[in-house]
């Protein structure tokens, strides 16, 4: 019997420019000092949340133009700010979340909405994973 492989059909073009311009934002914007980019990410408290589809779609056109060839680093710090970036952009609002784990002592990055999560497909009830720093606040913005 054949073996049949779940191929989702690739994010539209139109949300795969957007995440390619993200990701080249989020590349040298990482390497800013945090207090920077937590004070970038404050601005984004005025906008209205993105809903789950669109958020996931997004997250996903970021993942799907990670280039293969690229030497550097493109892990979760820069495709959960990309993913920020890009949302931003179109005018939505989600989360950055810096969290980490203990035993072995780990740092993850993420993104949250208002009922959903992006990056953060380990659910370990062992070993969960602890936001550190959420931006823009979750107090600030109600949710």
């Amino acid at each position: 019997m054949a073996e049949r492989h779940n191929t989702a059909p690739a994010p539209p073009l139109v949300l795969r420019a957007l995440a390619v311009l993200a990701l080249a934002l989020a590349v040298p914007a990482h390497r800013l000092p945090l207090v920077w980019l937590m004070r970038a990410t404050r601005l984004l408290a005025r906008f209205p949340p993105a809903d789950t589809a669109f958020a996931r779609e997004v997250h996903r056109a970021v993942l799907a133009v990670r280039p293969a060839w690229w030497g550097g680093r493109l892990a979760c710090m820069e495709v959960s700010l990309a993913t920020v970036i890009a949302l931003r952009v179109c005018g939505h609002r989600v989360h950055w979340v810096l969290g980490a784990r203990a035993l072995p002592n780990e740092a993850h990055a993420w993104v949250q909405g208002k009922g959903y999560t992006l990056g953060l497909e380990e659910d370990d009830p062992v070993r969960p994973w602890a936001a550190v720093l959420i931006t823009p606040d979750i107090t600030r913005t109600g949710e």
